[in-house]
């Protein structure tokens, strides 16, 4: 059932002052949907800030290159962020992944509003609007901005077509359907050059992330008869060839397109000694609820969770839980 967006303009129209917030470790989704509602809340001379609980990752920074999302902790205070008439959540409802952003919003007296995508949820105490079928976060904005008929930049375009891009694998993934394609199409004609989008998304790699890549699918393995595919990224990779956090996306993607493999998932180790999981399916494995056990989430065929360290204890935690997902007799190949 398509969302009713009145609400939501109402909302706007009668408040002035709004924070814009997304989960941890932002993706291009994230971004470029905060900057798709930012752009459109400026445009009605309303005072907009974008307030996110960590760092844009350096291959996204095209999408703030006037660098004016602000880092809570770093830039603003939790009490400067509940300065605000309304507090949007884009990407995410969930309180694990918003750290010192959850905070704020549990003790700002503004309005709170989600639009989200995602299956797996919590209650923010939000006005909601949520599509678990839409491909992206960016395909709500942008159909919120079609309703209220707004007249997007060029570089706002752009923003909501690298987070429906990305989100979808470049329009490869089980989740594009025609919905998707008609906002990108929009959007392409509002200004977006998709071969210069690309560019900035994936034609941009240093020697550094490639000796990454070398490394992780270097030490790929494959349980459950070959129908997951996993790998892992430690600390010492990273020391050792250079690479930034960032520089570990697509990897569980690439584990993916090994022929038999039904599911997926990547470590990646994390400084505090926690492990970062990215989970990936091209089939009936509900990844979502496998990151759930974890106290994560997401959907169906693309999800994370954080889990306890090191990094063997969650390899073996994590292959155990997809031991519901296959079929039974593959159950006595867990420990593989």
């Amino acid at each position: 059932m398509p969302i009713d967006w009145q609400p939501l303009q109402k909302l706007i129209d009668a408040h002035q002052r709004f924070v814009i917030s997304s989960h941890v470790r932002p993706d291009a989704d994230a971004i470029g949907s905060e900057q798709g509602l930012a752009k459109y809340l400026i445009s009605l001379g309303k005072s907009v800030r974008i307030i996110n609980p960590s760092p844009s990752p350096p291959n996204l920074t095209f999408l703030d290159p006037d660098n004016e999302i602000q880092i809570i902790g770093r830039d603003v205070t939790i009490e400067s962020a509940c300065e605000t008439d309304v507090h949007f959540v884009v990407d995410t409802s969930a309180w694990q992944q918003l750290l010192e952003v959850g905070d704020a919003l549990k003790q700002s007296r503004a309005r709170k509003v989600v639009i989200d995508h995602h299956v797996s949820a919590d209650d923010l105490g939000a006005m909601e609007f949520k599509d678990t079928s839409a491909a992206a976060t960016g395909v709500l904005i942008t159909e919120f901005l079609e309703f209220v008929k707004a007249d997007l930049t060029a570089p706002q375009a752009t923003a909501l077509y690298c987070a429906i891009a990305t989100d979808t694998g470049w329009f490869r993934f089980s989740n594009v359907d025609a919905r998707t394609m008609h906002c990108a199409a929009s959007l392409i004609e509002q200004g977006v050059r998709p071969h210069h989008v690309y560019r900035e998304l994936y034609e941009r790699s240093s020697l550094s992330r490639l000796k990454l890549h070398s490394v992780v699918l270097g030490r790929v393995e494959q349980s459950y008869a070959g129908k997951l595919t996993h790998s892992f990224v430690s600390l010492k990779d990273f020391r050792q060839t250079g690479a930034q956090p960032s520089d570990t996306e697509e990897l569980v993607n690439i584990c993916l397109t090994i022929e038999g493999t039904e599911a997926a998932f990547l470590l990646v180790e994390q400084p505090d000694g926690r492990v970062k999981a990215s989970i990936r399916s091209r089939s009936r494995v509900d990844v979502a609820s496998v990151a759930e056990q974890f106290g994560g989430g997401g959907h169906r065929q693309a999800a994370g969770a954080m889990l306890d360290g090191p990094i063997e204890a969650a390899q073996s935690s994590l292959i155990k839980a997809f031991a519901q997902q296959l079929s039974p007799e593959d159950s006595k190949l867990v420990a593989e």
